[in-house]
């Protein structure tokens, strides 16, 4: 079980209205991984195999680039 006073927060930020902007600038400087799986198949047999992985990051000149 987590800390109640976690679940405060929670309730507080579900009414609360969130910008598109302000969505995406905590997604980028925090950092976010999306993976997925796509398989095309037919008749139950797998053709095709695909494994997604982006890393999605916002680079500053502060930080060094990831390559």
């Amino acid at each position: 079980m987590g800390d109640p006073g976690d679940r405060s927060v929670e309730e507080s930020l579900a009414g609360r209205q969130i910008a598109l902007i302000d969505l995406l600038d905590r997604l980028l400087n925090g950092g976010a991984v999306l993976t997925g799986d796509v398989v095309l198949s037919i008749a139950d047999v797998d053709l095709v195999h695909i494994n997604l992985r982006a890393v999605i990051r916002s680079i500053t000149p502060d930080g060094p680039a990831p390559w």
